[in-house]
């Protein structure tokens, strides 16, 4: 690590309490100098003296860390997955769920939840919790308004009962979901974790930490959970050796909580 990234690490930890280190350094390193370039800055301490004083300039940079890049029903297998298997297993003996959406962008993830799951419970004993580092990404979510690109794996009929047409190819999400759903700014190798959770997701995320940081988060989940609770990984982010972190093998993607 060169001293000019190497004192921008240190100065953002300070900043914002979000260490750098714990994410992979090539893949980060590159996505952060290319804003940088992109913004004019030939090194690291001239864009970290500017971006103190200007705060589109620190949210741009957050937005481009996290990687926002979500969709409702992403990888539809799943979602039937979690309807049919999961959320059978989870209601069984419960009429009350609390669900935590982990680092969920810009909210199409938490809101396909409260979706799927007001199809067999009442909006009123369904708890979400969703949570990403990215301020800016959460108030996009907290509006509730996306493109028509965003909703394109979305069944035809979510579609027409949870959505109204705006201008400029633009659908609003009802109220009736959007009251399931509570948005919070969360760092997840910093922050206290939630407790009692029935299901946790946590989808295509974690591929960006370094594997001592994936330790610790998984460890974090499972403390997270109630037991038989369930966390749900993306498609890229199996857990090879899931009784580590006192999780067993529950579906693909899916891990159930043992102890």
């Amino acid at each position: 690590m060169n001293d000019d990234y190497g004192n921008f690490v240190k100065q953002f930890k300070r900043k914002t309490g979000i260490d750098l280190l714990l994410y992979k350094e090539a893949q980060m390193k590159r996505r952060l100098t290319s804003l940088r370039d992109k913004r004019g800055y030939t090194s690291f301490s001239s864009y970290f003296e500017d971006f103190q004083k200007n705060s589109s300039l620190f949210y741009e940079l957050l937005d481009r860390m996290t990687i926002n890049v979500s969709e409702f029903y992403r990888n539809r297998k799943r979602w039937e997955i979690l309807e049919k298997k999961v959320l059978t297993h989870l209601m069984k003996g419960q009429t009350r769920l609390k669900v935590w959406s982990a680092a969920c962008s810009t909210g199409e993830e938490p809101y396909t939840l409260a979706m799927i799951l007001q199809k067999h419970l009442p909006a009123r004993q369904i708890e979400i919790v969703a949570t990403d580092i990215d301020r800016n990404a959460l108030k996009r979510a907290e509006m509730g308004v996306y493109p028509e690109s965003a909703l394109k794996e979305l069944p035809a009929e979510m579609k027409k009962k949870h959505f109204t047409y705006e201008d400029n190819q633009m659908y609003k999400i009802s109220d009736n979901i959007k009251k399931c759903v509570t948005f919070k700014q969360h760092n997840l190798l910093a922050d206290q974790y939630e407790k009692k959770c029935d299901l946790i997701v946590c989808r295509n995320v974690l591929i960006y930490f370094t594997e001592p940081a994936k330790k610790y988060v998984y460890h974090r989940f499972n403390e997270s959970l109630k037991r038989e609770g369930v966390f749900f990984v993306g498609s890229t982010e199996q857990i090879f050796s899931p009784d580590q972190y006192n999780f067993e093998f529950f579906d693909t993607f899916f891990y159930k909580k043992v102890i």
